[in-house]
């Protein structure tokens, strides 16, 4: 607690009750909220947060925007600040069985050394929302929800209002240090809140998770105080100082130290020697689970050695040294009132379940995915059929059943629309490009290897989807817009303010948001000076982008983030991308031939490149790829295949990318090396048959 600087006229007795009620709420929401065992009522807790209150403004020198009763960071806010991660914030895999779970272990062991021993560290996975705390000389600076896992926003204001989370670190404490955690709201919490809501005539909350979100996203920390959330802490992202590290190293170990600080963690959480032992306390919590005073999905397991957990690196975005195991998917039954359609951005038709509004893992939901006419005649689903639907992961509803003995005769077969129901033009099925390459004896083409050559053949194959294929169809126009905006996170322009500028004639497409102007707004209903003057900075402080968010922007079918990556750091220029054959992009790793095919057939419509064209006159600024630097495999091309037992394949390709070489996921006549680890498949009998330099994992070492 920081010391009070007393005025002379200040009565000394007053600071010293200052000093008093302070230290003695601490300790009281301590023993609240850190050890859950209430010494006092509210009403004497909140009769000394009233007499402090009150002292604080009759003497405004005692003030101290860390203290206990400073829970409420200041005045409403206009909108969340976007703040980027100084960590990234990944999301963690999810496993449904035991099978699944042995199965995650045995990857694992292959990608290390075999006489490596692993202890894992148990602990609930709550139901809530995950946030990171940064904390400086032991006091909370700022707040951030995950987001993107690179951006998320700063929401410091209402984490200030929940007592759970420590203003000031216990000491002794880091200079500093990033806690990760999940802010929940308690059952019986959001049972008052559901009777008061419904005394009020507004709707319920569907469940915990989405009232402890919408807690936090409300713009008013008042409003999120009386919400009465709380946090549980779970993992230290960074902490600055040597003396500190020894809590770094084990999982265990950062949770004892998340405790000492003042933190509330998971009293459930435990070491096991082995991964055999886990599913019994997997078991042993579903019993408890419904008894629990805050709401959970699963069991989340670490490897509980930190040097281990990050030699085995990521996939994709989840780290491979944890994983969820999740609950088995509640289920409900419910009568599907109707089949509508909804058209996406790229035209693709999707059929959707409407029915009654049904809870189901503790929310409401009253639609459903069907997905396309093969999932519907599968289901043999009619309109009238009383279905199953669960929600995977607790999170998604779908319909996995269809009661057949439930009909009653009155039910009716679903057809596809012959018209798109937005613009009323044509419907058909798309045909996907995709490409098979064969092996030839023919005669030696220069430069290709002695046996023979690699010829390709595109074949196509029809789309179970079903497209609108008028391009100018306003269903797809509105959804490109909006996915546009977001990629380049253009928060001030939502749907409704994209669909007012497109009616009063200010655009016709993305392009033209980057000419606007704040006169061209103001004028406009509703839109005053003020509003226009944010939405024109917003705007122009936009106007340069990463090359791999420009990419997602364009909306490329198959193209996403992971994708628009991959292609930016091959090509790192659009010009080059532009140009690009089907086989140079179909080299890139994790890249496919229908991806090669759509990114290759989206830069050879004269659209299309009009469009891009447009962008970059109208000032949109693509930052440059960082180039890598010229290395000892400079030129080289790799492709691996099999288990390498010294390092992760993800470890090597970033090895062999860092000294200028580059990976591919198939062998072609373009490959320099086939690195062959155990169990190679595939890959290694056709660098056999081209005559692609194979190597082992020794060879491989040694080269880099």
């Amino acid at each position: 607690m920081k010391e009070l600087n007393v005025k002379k006229r200040t009565n000394l007795a007053e600071a010293r009750r200052v000093q008093k009620l302070r230290s003695e709420i601490a300790r009281l929401r301590e023993a609240y909220h850190t050890k859950d065992s209430p010494t006092i009522t509210d009403d004497v807790y909140d009769s000394l947060n009233k007499e402090l209150k009150s002292l604080i403004k009759k003497y405004p020198e005692f003030d101290d925007l860390n203290a206990p009763e400073n829970r409420i960071g200041g005045k409403p806010l206009d909108k969340f600040e976007k703040v980027k991660h100084e960590v990234k914030m990944f999301s963690i895999g999810n496993v449904f069985s035991n099978e699944e779970f042995f199965t995650w272990e045995k990857r694992n062991l292959k990608l290390l050394s075999s006489n490596v021993k692993l202890d894992y560290f148990c602990e609930l996975k709550f139901d809530g929302l995950a946030i990171s705390l940064i904390y400086e000389n032991g006091k909370f600076i700022r707040g951030v929800t995950r987001g993107d896992g690179e951006v998320g926003e700063d929401i410091t204001q209402n984490l200030r209002t929940i007592k759970s989370i420590p203003l000031v670190l216990k000491t002794p404490f880091p200079n500093k240090i990033e806690v990760r955690g999940e802010v929940i709201m308690k059952k019986g919490v959001l049972k008052k809140l559901n009777e008061n809501n419904e005394k009020e005539g507004k709707p319920p909350f569907a469940n915990s998770r989405n009232a402890a979100a919408g807690s936090l996203r409300q713009l008013d920390p008042q409003l999120a105080k009386e919400r009465h959330l709380d946090f549980f802490a779970y993992e230290i992202a960074q902490i600055k100082g040597d003396e500190w590290q020894k809590y770094a190293d084990k999982h265990s170990k950062k949770h004892e130290l998340l405790h000492k600080l003042g933190f509330m963690v998971d009293e459930y959480s435990k070491k096991f020697s082995s991964l055999k032992d886990i599913p019994n306390f997997i078991d042993e919590i579903s019993k408890k689970r419904n008894n629990l005073p805050f709401g959970i999905d699963g069991v989340v397991t670490n490897i509980d050695d930190t040097k281990i957990f990050e030699s085995l690196g990521v996939t994709g975005k989840d780290p491979r040294g944890i994983i969820a195991f999740k609950y088995p998917a509640e289920k409900a039954t419910t009568i599907v009132k109707d089949i509508k359609i909804n058209v996406g951005r790229t035209g693709v038709l999707t059929p959707l379940a409407i029915f009654e509004p049904t809870s189901v893992a503790g929310s409401t939901v009253g639609k459903a995915t069907l997905h396309n006419m093969d999932q519907i005649e599968r289901l043999d689903l009619r309109i009238g059929d009383t279905v199953v639907i669960e929600k995977a992961g607790d999170v998604i509803p779908k319909v996995v059943e269809v009661l057949t003995r439930m009909r009653t005769g009155k039910e009716k077969k679903f057809k596809m629309v012959g018209k798109c129901p937005v613009c009323g033009g044509e419907v058909e099925k798309r045909n996907i490009g995709s490409f098979q390459s064969s092996f030839s004896k023919g005669p030696r083409i220069p430069g290709a290897p002695n046996l023979g050559q690699t010829i390709s053949h595109r074949t196509l194959e029809t789309s179970v989807a079903y497209y609108c294929v008028n391009p100018k169809c306003s269903a797809k126009d509105e959804r490109s817009l909006e996915h546009f905006v977001s990629a380049f996170e253009i928060y001030e322009l939502g749907p409704k303010i994209l669909r007012r500028f497109k009616d009063e004639g200010l655009i016709t497409d993305a392009a033209d948001i980057f000419t606007l102007t704040k006169e061209d707004i103001e004028p406009l209903e509703r839109f005053g000076e003020k509003s226009a003057g944010n939405i024109i900075r917003e705007i122009k402080s936009k106007k340069k982008i990463t090359f791999s968010k420009f990419l997602l922007a364009l909306g490329v079918l198959h193209v996403g983030e992971e994708t628009a990556r991959d292609l930016a750091v091959n090509f790192s220029t659009l010009d080059k991308l532009a140009k690009a054959s089907i086989e140079e992009i179909n080299e890139i790793e994790n890249i496919g031939p229908a991806v090669s095919q759509s990114v290759y057939d989206y830069f050879r419509d004269k659209n299309n490149l009009l469009f891009t064209e447009k962008l970059l006159k109208n000032g949109i600024i693509i930052e440059k790829v960082e180039k890598i630097k010229k290395g000892k495999l400079n030129g080289l091309i790799f492709v691996l295949t099999g288990t390498l037992s010294q390092m992760s394949r993800e470890l090597a390709k970033e090895k062999i990318i860092s000294l200028g070489g580059k990976i591919s996921s198939s062998v072609s006549k373009n490959t320099s090396y086939v690195v062959a680890g155990e169990e190679s498949g595939s890959k290694l009998k056709n660098a056999q048959k081209l005559g692609i330099k194979i190597i082992d994992e020794k060879e491989f070492l040694s080269m880099i």
